[in-house]
C-alpha cells in the first residue's frame, strides 16, 4: 500500500519525457509502491511548449529553467530527460542539492563526464539511476536468471543488433541527435549504449576490450530550419569485435541507416549448455535452446518478472511498460532501500566501452576498456 509521496521534477518534455511522464502517471495504479509519485513540474526552455506538455502529460507546473527544479521545496526526484550535453551539471548540482536522480542513457556524453557524475553518486546518499529501460522488459529479466542459474552453462558467444533506419532519408533534418557536441556521438550513444548495457547485464560480466570501427554515410544534412545544410559530426554506424572479462567473445552492431528497421534490437547469448535469444519487436518472448531445437517461450506469466502486477498470461506487454517496471524499481530502491540498478557506476562503465570503441575506430586497433579513472 502507497504509504507518503515523492515530488518528481521532469527536465524535457519530448519523446523520453512522454514516455517517463506515462511511467510517473501509472505506477502508483498498476504497482504497490512505497512512494507515490507527486508530478511536481515538468521544465523547457521553451515556455510555450512546456505549458502544453504540463498540461497534456499530467503535471502540476511548469519551469523554463532546470535550476529552478532543483531549487524547489516539492520536488524529491529529478527525473533527467534531455540531451546528452545537458546530463552531468544537472545531475551534479541535482545530487548536490539532495535530490534522487534519474538520468536517460547514455550517462553523459564523454568519459570525463561520466566519471563525475558516478563520483557525484558514490559520495551523495541519494539514488541515482540511469535509465537503461530494455533492463525492464521481464523476458529480459528471466533470460538473465536463466543465466545467472548456470542454464546456458559457461558463455561463450554473445551476438548484440540495434537496426534503426530513420534517418536513412539524406534529406532529414540535422536534428540534435547528429551533432556531437549535444549527442556526444550517433548510432553509439544513442542505441548502442542499449546493448553494451544489455550484454554485461545479462552475462554479469564486463566488457574488457574492443575492435570497432564507426561510419557517418550522409554527411551533409538540411538545417532544421532552412537556410542551407551542416555538418553531420556523429556516426551513422558502429560495429565492434569484444572481448568478456570472464572470456567470452561478441559481436555488436548499431545503426540508424539499416533500411527496413524500425527498431530492431536482438541480442543472443550462447553457452557450453544451451543458449538464448531476445527481439524487441517480439518482446514478450524468448527463445530458448536446451536440448532439442529452440523452443518459444511467451513471458506473460504471474510468476514472471513484474507481470504479478499487470494482465492474465498471454495479454503481451509494450513498450511503454518498460519505464512504469523502472519507474516501479526507482521508487522501491528509494523508499524501501532496495538495492538500485543500474547504477551511475554503471553507466560510467557503459560509457567506458562506448569510448574505447571510439578509439578503436581512430586508431584501427584493438584497445582495452578503461577499468577505473
Amino acid at each position: 500500500m502507497t504509504q507518503r509521496r515523492i515530488g518528481v521534477g521532469m527536465i524535457g518534455y519530448a519523446f523520453m519525457g512522454r514516455a517517463h511522464s506515462h511511467a510517473w502517471r501509472n505506477v502508483a495504479r498498476v504497482f504497490d509502491v512505497p512512494l507515490e509519485p507527486d508530478m511536481a513540474c515538468i521544465c523547457g526552455r521553451n515556455a510555450e511548449a512546456v505549458a502544453a506538455a504540463a498540461s497534456k502529460l499530467g503535471w502540476s507546473s511548469h519551469e523554463t529553467d532546470w535550476r529552478r527544479v532543483i531549487e524547489r521545496d516539492d520536488v524529491d526526484l529529478v527525473d533527467v530527460s534531455t540531451p546528452g550535453d545537458t546530463h552531468a551539471e544537472i545531475a551534479i548540482a541535482a545530487l548536490g542539492a539532495g535530490k534522487h536522480v534519474l538520468c536517460e542513457k547514455p550517462l553523459a556524453n564523454t568519459l570525463e563526464e561520466a566519471e563525475a557524475m558516478a563520483e557525484a553518486a558514490s559520495t551523495s546518499d541519494r539514488v541515482a539511476m540511469v535509465g537503461f529501460n530494455y533492463r525492464r522488459v521481464p523476458a529480459v529479466e528471466l533470460a538473465r536468471r536463466l543465466i545467472a542459474d548456470g542454464r546456458l552453462g559457461v558463455v561463450r558467444h554473445v551476438r548484440a543488433v540495434y537496426l534503426q533506419d530513420w534517418i536513412v532519408d539524406p534529406d532529414f533534418p540535422l536534428v540534435w541527435r547528429l551533432r556531437r557536441e549535444l549527442a556526444g556521438s550517433g548510432a553509439l550513444g544513442d542505441i548502442g549504449a542499449h546493448i553494451v548495457d544489455l550484454s554485461q547485464h545479462l552475462t554479469g560480466d564486463a566488457i574488457a576490450s574492443v575492435s570497432g570501427l564507426t561510419e557517418t554515410f550522409v554527411r551533409e544534412r538540411p538545417l532544421p530550419g532552412g537556410g542551407g545544410r551542416g555538418a553531420v559530426t556523429v556516426d551513422d554506424a558502429a560495429l565492434f569485435l569484444a572481448r568478456f572479462a570472464g572470456g567470452a567473445v561478441a559481436t555488436f552492431e548499431a545503426s540508424r541507416l539499416a533500411t527496413g528497421h524500425k527498431n530492431g534490437l536482438r541480442i543472443e547469448v550462447n553457452g557450453s549448455l544451451g543458449s538464448l535469444a531476445f527481439d524487441l519487436e517480439r518482446l514478450n518472448e524468448l527463445e530458448l535452446y536446451e536440448s532439442e531445437g529452440f523452443a518459444r517461450v511467451l513471458v506473460t506469466e504471474p510468476d514472471h518478472p513484474w507481470l504479478e502486477a499487470w494482465w492474465p498470461p498471454g495479454h503481451v506487454l509494450g513498450w511503454e511498460h518498460t519505464f512504469t517496471n523502472q519507474a516501479r524499481d526507482l521508487l522501491c530502491a528509494i523508499g524501501d532501500g532496495v538495492a538500485c540498478a543500474p547504477t551511475f557506476a554503471d553507466g560510467l562503465q557503459v560509457q567506458r566501452v562506448l569510448d574505447a570503441v571510439l578509439r578503436s575506430s581512430e586508431r584501427g586497433a584493438w584497445v582495452d576498456v578503461q577499468t577505473s579513472t
